[in-house]
């Protein structure tokens, strides 16, 4: 096994389950979700050798996903359908809501703005410190340290001032 290989290797182990975590999170479909990490994976093989600092391996493929997860976007286009008006009163082709703590958090954590969201994110799912992930927005890790308590703050404020587990563990 070529030295290459076995660098490669150790990354993968040591990345695998907060790239999909956070893939997770980004798309919510598990299996797209793989499928997000085995092109963040690729990619990151065909350019190991512009990867300077190992260190900085977990950042730099987090980008990657996160860039492979815009790019479905980019490629995608929305599917049109005619709607039958006798069904459209009704809400039979509604999607039902998910209930539980998790929704209510997902759904405040999503409804938070894209400054406040990233950094939030990462920390929780990526287990990013502020400074890389300052480094990884280019912001001052004092701006990472505000944003990640304007977001605690705004969940606390949408659940209704509860404190569910991932904001008490992020307190």
């Amino acid at each position: 096994m070529s030295a290459k290989q076995s660098q490669f290797d150790a990354l993968v182990r040591a990345t695998s389950g907060d790239l999909y975590r956070y893939g997770y999170w980004l798309c919510r479909d598990g299996a797209l979700a793989q499928d997000l990490v085995q092109e963040t994976y690729l990619r990151a093989w065909r350019a190991l050798d512009d990867l300077r600092d190992t260190k900085a391996a977990k950042a730099w493929l987090i980008t990657i996903l996160r860039r492979e997860h815009a790019r479905l976007y980019e490629r995608r286009r929305p599917e049109t359908e005619a709607v039958d008006e006798s069904y459209a009163d009704t809400g039979a082709n509604a999607v039902p809501e998910a209930s539980g703590e998790d929704a209510a958090v997902r759904a405040a954590i999503g409804a938070l703005d894209r400054k406040y969201r990233e950094p939030l994110l990462l920390q929780v799912l990526g287990g990013f410190s502020c400074e890389e992930i300052a480094n990884e927005l280019g912001l001052t890790p004092a701006a990472v340290m505000t944003q990640l308590f304007r977001a605690r703050q705004k969940l606390k404020a949408r659940l209704g001032g509860q404190s569910p587990g991932v904001i008490h563990e992020l307190s």
